[in-house]
């Protein structure tokens, strides 16, 4: 009896031994490399994950690589990175992260994994200035010129001027997302040859948007009315090509959904291609 319990407490314990190895070793083959001109960084003080067919990578170690003069610090909720000639703001949950004044969007939101804050590889290498390629499943950074180009030398006063106040208009009470489409539909519009060729001839072209006729495209946008705006000049985009939205509950036979092809619904807002 007592040899029969010893050969099953031996067999137990090389079950779990093997089970062990087994997890060690998918955890091992499941290990995104990053590469950053080169040199592999430590899989130690590095954390990836796969969101959504996105590569998410702890930000700070890649920063901390391309950039060996860099500081961060922990600033009213942000992490901040900064170096000459950039500042990474970088806000755990959000939908965007901010570099130089500008806005890239992060549709996953930013994640969180322990202590490490990952941001997509490409959302990241964009603010850096870097280019990154992925194969053999390692991602890899290579230096540019330097960290992307300042908001205030890349945005359009005007373009923001319009964009933020019908976004405002139209959607103020909206989701992020929601906001983003609306800004898509107009910029969607801008490239139309069906439409007038700039944002605020589309915003003003006669008896397409509301808010012209009754003057809250005059108001002040708020604060993520201008964030979606500058988000969308970036290249975010929500709802593909859409060119119309309605709100249902207040048209509910309107021409977009009688005669355009459906994309999808945000917040209030339908939206029709």
């Amino acid at each position: 009896m007592q040899k029969r319990v010893s050969c099953l407490v031996i067999c137990l314990a090389l079950m779990v031994s093997m089970s062990s190895h087994a997890a060690a070793a998918e955890s091992k083959s499941n290990q995104v490399n990053i590469v950053v001109n080169s040199n592999q960084l430590s899989a130690n003080t590095t954390v990836t994950k796969v969101v959504n067919n996105s590569v998410y990578v702890s930000y700070w170690p890649v920063v901390s690589a391309l950039y060996p003069d860099a500081t961060v610090a922990w600033e009213n909720g942000k992490s901040v990175a900064r170096t000459q000639g950039l500042t990474l703001s970088v806000i755990p949950g959000a939908s965007y992260i901010e570099a130089n004044g500008r806005y890239l969007y992060v549709a996953d939101t930013v994640q969180v994994e322990g202590q490490s804050i990952l941001v997509p590889a490409r959302v990241l290498a964009k603010a850096l200035g870097a280019s990154v390629a992925w194969a053999d499943n390692t991602v890899t950074f290579l230096a540019g010129s330097g960290p992307i180009a300042s908001g205030s030398s890349y945005y359009n006063s005007d373009s923001v001027y319009w964009l933020s106040r019908i976004i405002n208009a139209e959607s103020g009470n909206q989701p992020l997302t929601g906001k983003i489409a609306v800004g898509n539909v107009v910029l969607n519009r801008v490239s139309s040859s069906l439409f007038p060729s700039t944002i605020k001839g589309v915003i003003f072209q006669k008896n397409q948007f509301t808010p012209v006729s009754n003057g809250s495209i005059y108001y002040t946008p708020n604060e993520q009315s201008v964030i979606a705006a500058k988000l969308c000049l970036d290249g975010a985009n929500t709802v593909g090509n859409s060119l119309y939205f309605v709100n249902p509950k207040v048209s509910p036979n309107s021409w977009a959904s009688r005669n355009r092809t459906y994309v999808a619904t945000i917040g209030a807002h339908a939206f029709f291609a």
